[in-house]
């Protein structure tokens, strides 16, 4: 990997870690369905106008079906859940939530593309679980407006984007993916729009909350998406994939840096035990070499 796409690869992880810290302070005015609404609604535009200048519009138009699917898959579901979510739960908390996304993504692949488990992907998978469950133990109360409920919304979403990758895998698999990142924020903007508009808050939202929402559209996502997929053009993706384990560190300090969040061992030990069940289930490593 070159310094460029180093660089390129720990800007993503930065970047991607804010977007808890950004769903954080803003969701409290907006409500999840109207913060979610703008962060795809914004990014469709930025992404599309893209695409229309780079002549990747056609792509978009030939593949929409799928692409249309896959925006209620991969954004329309997944980011109103966490913006629930961040409702209740720190932004540190969130981002090592979501490196469950690859374990969930092992698990849909087993069942709908009946790809093997390897016993280093299924002790993967445990160690996963087992991270989780050190994560949250004490937050699984599930009464009225606990926190419970905000975890079981986390890991939702992470459900969701599992069957989102092997969906693409399955029916979008050499689709430009320029054309479906833009595409997917608008099928997800007209799938929120409705929600949006019942929901949209009786008291206009200060500066504040639109500053960090409009940074969780442009950078966070338009922003993103881009430098994601010129990664995965450069390095490919067994190595872009790596930033799955670089986001929850950044997530956890943007927390603790910005928004005073508590570094706990609890947290630490959990953290760790998640990342190390991901690098096994998604075969990073445990792999034998051949010869």
């Amino acid at each position: 990997m070159s310094p460029k796409d180093l660089r390129d690869l720990f800007l993503l992880a930065a970047i991607w870690g804010g977007s808890f810290l950004f769903t954080l302070q803003a969701v409290p005015d907006f409500g999840p369905f109207p913060l979610t609404a703008i962060r795809v609604g914004v990014s469709a535009l930025a992404l599309m106008s893209y695409i229309t200048a780079t002549g990747r519009l056609p792509i978009f138009l030939a593949n929409w079906k799928p692409i249309f699917a896959l925006g209620i898959l991969n954004a329309a579901v997944p980011f109103s859940l966490y913006a629930f979510a961040a409702l209740r739960l720190e932004s540190g908390l969130l981002a090592v939530l979501n490196a469950m996304a690859p374990l969930f993504g092992a698990l849909v692949a087993r069942v709908w593309l009946k790809e093997r488990l390897t016993p280093s992907r299924i002790l993967g998978l445990c160690l996963g679980f087992l991270g989780i469950l050190i994560l949250v133990y004490d937050k699984l109360s599930f009464n009225k407006g606990a926190e419970g409920w905000a975890v079981l919304a986390s890991l939702l979403a992470t459900v969701f984007y599992g069957i989102a990758a092997n969906f693409t895998a399955r029916y979008l698999r050499g689709v430009q993916p320029q054309a479906v990142a833009a595409g997917s924020m608008v099928s997800a903007t007209l799938v929120l729009l409705p929600a949006a508009i019942y929901w949209w808050p009786a008291q206009f939202p200060g500066l504040h909350a639109w500053g960090a929402a409009l940074s969780l559209s442009l950078l966070c996502t338009a922003v993103a998406y881009l430098i994601f997929y010129r990664l995965l053009s450069n390095v490919g993706p067994s190595k872009t994939i790596t930033v799955t384990f670089l986001v929850p560190p950044f997530g956890v300090l943007w927390g603790a840096l910005l928004l005073d969040e508590a570094l706990t061992a609890q947290m630490l030990i959990g953290m760790s035990t998640v990342l190390f069940g991901t690098l096994l289930a998604t075969g990073l490593i445990g792999k034998r070499k051949t010869t």
